[in-house]
């Protein structure tokens, strides 16, 4: 009995203590898994969940949202794949299950690993940064296309450039786009059409096809080229899943060859109803203005020209009339401060100084005889008085 107590323990502890012997365990730790997709879903939360299966077994699978978010591809039921992560316990479901870090098609392991250190190599460098990007003309007159000279891609970009936009001219490149001598013949076209100037925009593309197929441009040196570019470059490579490194280098990418027809060129049928609408809004503008100064003119009479003289003589009625009030406001301020002087000059006057019954020597000549000294013997000289002058000699 107390034996049989001693290996007794909760649910929780037994799968704690399994979870904590898987992860001793360094081989599970970090290893690789092949196997087919089932059961795949992709959570709200970012996270997905899904099932890697063989011919004789399953293991669950998670990837939480971090590592899901650098898968270059979208996982589905009934994909082959090589997973790797580590092996733990999910305590709460008692199952033990693959923690993925890094997943990639089976069979193309060795070209998604080279894709991903290139795509990180160039994102270090700078050759996706937004502010390399060029502008899209517009109203391209000529639109150069790198593709090969048949299929769907190039009577796609055609059909839809010519229909939305007749009046750009579209000059085909004829390149390989898939297998030996492609990356050359790709790099070849878009310094071509640098060296020409012969465009205003660049369409660089192809359709669809496996990771094998859309390689070329995954190349290093087409990446180069199309940042390299004077022109702006359209990347309009495989469907709207498939992403290449041209895409993240070009000035813009298009889901598709047809959607980079589309944002290559205006639509003229949009340009002919703008063009319509401005012109009815012009018309409806100078319309309303024309009426508007009719109306105006209505409202005005033509003026008698002697209403004219009236006012003319009324404004120079009141001029003269201001005039004189400022005439005779400064002739009497004038006055005030004249007879403001007379009273001073008067005080001052000698003459004054005589009615109070003084007199005043002075020589023929005017000269006023001060002190005693002025006077010598026998000497003339006038005295003045109040009433007159008197005629005076010095004894």
């Amino acid at each position: 009995m107390d034996e049989a107590q001693q290996v007794i323990g909760t649910v929780s502890r037994v799968n704690n203590y399994i979870k904590r012997l898987l992860d001793s365990k360094a081989v599970l730790n970090n290893l690789w898994v092949k196997g087919e997709i089932s059961n795949y879903k992709r959570h709200s939360s970012g996270h997905i969940y899904l099932t890697l299966k063989d011919e004789s077994s399953v293991l669950k699978a998670v990837m939480f949202r971090s590592a899901a978010n650098t898968l270059a591809f979208e996982p589905k039921d009934g994909m082959k794949v090589i997973a790797r992560g580590r092996i733990s316990v999910y305590e709460a479901g008692g199952a033990y299950q693959l923690y993925i870090e890094e997943m990639l098609p089976d069979g193309v392991g060795a070209l998604y690993q080279e894709y991903e250190r290139l795509k990180k190599q160039l994102e270090a460098e700078g050759l996706f940064d937004q502010r390399f990007k060029k502008p899209i003309p517009r109203f391209p007159k000529k639109i150069g296309v790198v593709t090969a000279p048949t299929g769907a891609a190039v009577r796609d970009i055609i059909n839809v450039a010519t229909r939305r936009f007749p009046l750009a001219e579209i000059i085909i490149y004829p390149a390989l786009v898939q297998g030996v001598g492609a990356k050359e013949s790709v790099v070849k076209a878009i310094e071509y059409f640098n060296k020409t100037k012969s465009v205003d925009t660049l369409i660089v593309g192809r359709g669809g096809g496996s990771i094998e197929d859309l390689w070329a441009f995954n190349e290093e040196c087409v990446a180069r080229a199309v940042f390299a570019s004077q022109i702006p470059v359209i990347s309009a490579v495989g469907h709207e899943t498939d992403f290449t490194i041209a895409d993240f280098v070009a000035d813009l990418r298009a889901p598709t060859p047809s959607a980079a027809a589309e944002v290559s060129v205006p639509s003229a049928l949009e340009l002919s109803r703008l063009i319509s609408i401005y012109r009815t809004r012009t018309y409806a503008s100078i319309q309303s203005r024309i009426e508007y100064n009719e109306q105006r003119l209505k409202r005005l009479k033509p003026r008698d020209p002697q209403d004219r003289i009236n006012e003319l003589r009324q404004k120079l009625d009141m001029r003269t009339h201001k005039m004189e009030n400022s005439y005779k406001l400064k002739l009497s301020n004038g006055t005030g401060k004249l007879g403001a002087l007379v009273g001073k000059l008067d005080a001052l006057s000698p003459l004054k100084t005589l009615t109070r019954g003084y007199s005043i020597p002075v020589r023929e000549d005017g000269t006023v005889l001060r002190r005693t000294e002025d006077f010598a013997q026998g000497d003339e000289f006038i005295l003045k008085l109040r009433d007159g002058d008197v005629d005076c000699i010095v004894k």
